[in-house]
């Protein structure tokens, strides 16, 4: 099966919550609130951990919680360029999070595109964004700094 990612409420943008979505016959969405996002930044950053990378690390850990239980299902997976440029360093941590859960999946199969308002997954993200629809799984603080803290 083949599915597309899109998120509504930037990564980077601590007023908003983020929503991460697939869709494709099958849908599922994951929820970070911003408070969850403001705390972590905070903790991440008194460790020393900022910059950039730290948005993107923390992007591609939301697209690990939203795939690792259904990743086996996706022949491909088409996530929305959110940070044009720096798709490659996403899919690096991606695969790293999913290798250190022994999660095997083929990181060719994972590419980038803009996604569209048309598509499933975008409306999906926006509908739990806008508290039309619930999600299927809120990501807490505790679940997100784990992920920061493995090697």
């Amino acid at each position: 099966m083949k599915v597309e990612v899109d998120q509504s409420g930037k990564i980077g943008d601590t007023k908003v919550p983020t929503v991460l979505a697939f869709s494709n016959g099958k849908d599922y969405a994951v929820l970070i609130p911003a408070t969850v996002k403001r705390e972590c930044l905070l903790r991440l950053r008194a460790t020393t951990q900022s910059g950039k990378t730290l948005y993107l690390r923390l992007f591609a850990v939301g697209l690990y919680f939203l795939l690792k239980d259904h990743i086996k299902e996706f022949t491909q997976i088409t996530i929305d360029m959110e940070y044009p440029g720096r798709n490659a360093e996403i899919k690096l941590y991606l695969m790293n999070l999913l290798n250190r859960r022994r999660i095997s999946y083929n990181p060719a199969t994972i590419r980038f595109a803009q996604i569209g308002k048309k598509s499933n997954a975008h409306s999906k993200a926006l509908a739990v964004y806008q508290k039309i629809q619930k999600p299927n799984k809120q990501i807490v603080l505790s679940q997100i700094l784990d992920e920061f803290k493995k090697p």
